[in-house]
């Protein structure tokens, strides 16, 4: 792995952004993608050397609405606190779509030896962090940009509206704040206008040059879970003269790896309980009072969610009454299933393989990681997709998983995003 992060690197060096073979667009788009990769690339780079948490994408969103208005669209700055808004009137009447980029980073210290890596540190949770754009929203968010150039460029023959995203927070907002999502459509993030579709991509470890496009149940509904476990303290050596919380945890944990495994349906509705973490107990000699703990839970079917959780409330509280102790349980909604409706995807598929060919486009299947991607499909059917970052013979295996802090974006894969984008706007609004 460190051989082919060697080479990817030089080559990064050496050339900004290697450009692919296509017949998928008319030669004065494709003019404007050549002329807009090596400011992507640049763009990119300069996210990548200052990135900054959910809400605190201030230095981020003004270079995007300098941007935008250097193209001349209408733009709104302050959305969600820290998101910007671009409208592209095109020179003719047509449907009104969407286009989204996520900004914000994580607390994340990296480890990737770049020449524009990461050195940012700030605080998250109270806490000392390094920051590091691990997930590549750096990208999504030059990606967006390039792809505003060239649309913006093609004005007069646009026939439509274009609505151009740029959201924060998609990491997960700050405790008792809602998401970047969520918060830009609850301030009326289209203003008056009503998109009839809504793209977005994301970065992921898979062949560069490639788009992953998946029908249906994308990516999974993400929640927090927090379990209070309520005993009655007493002497380590005398534990019958107490209930101990600790092992009514640990027998939790145990129960609820049955909940996926033996309570639910693993065809119609694949789940993950995750706890990540425990607390409990201040000294080695004292079985403790209460214990803590905190997790996730991860679904791809939304209509199975409340059977779901009535399954986890009961395994957790009946486990906990078996030992003696008592437990509580609060779910907190995160993220939702990001769905595709298939009709729309269908149309999606057909565009990027015009823009890409058959064999850069792939069917892959559902992850689950979350996305809150998914609020606006509620809002407006929208289709997301992933497209790959890996260096080449670099297998899925091999690459650093986002969030990781080795987490790697081979850069000439960006414009295989930026064509995918341009490809499926301009289905919708070119004549």
């Amino acid at each position: 792995m460190r051989l082919f992060v060697a080479i990817a690197l030089a080559l990064l060096v050496a050339t900004p952004a290697a450009a692919q073979t296509s017949t998928g667009f008319a030669s004065p788009v494709e003019s404007s993608i050549q002329s807009v990769l090596p400011r992507m690339i640049a763009w990119r780079r300069d996210f990548h050397q200052n990135p900054e948490l959910s809400y605190e994408e201030v230095r981020t969103a003004r270079i995007v609405a300098a941007h935008l208005r250097s193209l001349r669209m209408e733009v709104r700055t302050g959305v969600a606190q820290t998101g910007v808004v671009g409208v592209l009137r095109g020179g003719r009447p047509g449907p009104v779509i969407a286009l989204r980029a996520d900004m914000d980073a994580l607390p994340v210290t990296e480890e990737v030896e770049l020449p524009f890596r990461s050195r940012a540190r700030g605080t998250y949770n109270g806490q000392d962090v390094g920051i590091m754009h691990a997930c590549g929203h750096d990208t999504h968010v030059a990606i967006l940009m390039a792809a505003a150039s060239v649309l913006a460029a093609r004005r007069e023959e646009i026939a439509g509206t274009i609505i151009f995203v740029f959201q924060p927070s998609e990491e997960g907002a700050p405790p008792g704040q809602m998401g970047g999502a969520r918060r830009m459509l609850a301030e009326n993030v289209f203003g008056d206008l009503q998109p009839e579709a809504i793209y977005g991509l994301h970065a992921w470890p898979a062949a560069s040059g490639t788009v992953t496009m998946v029908s249906g149940p994308f990516m999974a509904g993400s929640d927090r879970i927090d379990i209070t476990v309520t005993g009655s303290q007493t002497h380590g050596a005398q534990p019958h003269a107490g209930i101990d919380p600790i092992v009514a945890s640990s027998q939790i944990i145990n129960a609820l790896q049955t909940v996926p495994s033996r309570q639910m349906d693993a065809v119609r509705s694949p789940v993950i309980v995750t706890i990540g973490s425990i607390h409990g107990g201040v000294r080695y000699n004292i079985i403790p009072q209460t214990v803590e703990m905190q997790g996730t839970i991860r679904y791809l079917n939304p209509e199975t969610r409340d059977e779901l959780y009535e399954r986890i409330r009961r395994t957790i509280t009946e486990t906990a009454a078996a030992t003696g102790a008592t437990a509580e349980v609060t779910i907190t909604e995160n993220a939702i299933p990001t769905v595709n409706p298939p009709a729309l995807m269908a149309r999606t598929r057909a565009a990027a393989v015009r823009a890409l060919g058959e064999e850069r486009v792939l069917t892959g299947l559902p992850v689950m990681p979350a996305e809150d991607f998914a609020y606006f499909q509620q809002a407006v059917p929208g289709v997301f997709f992933f497209y790959g970052v890996n260096p080449p013979g670099v297998t899925p295996e091999e690459a650093a998983p986002n969030h990781n802090p080795r987490f790697f974006v081979h850069e000439p894969a960006m414009e295989t995003a930026l064509r995918a984008m341009v490809a499926v706007a301009l289905d919708r609004v070119s004549e």
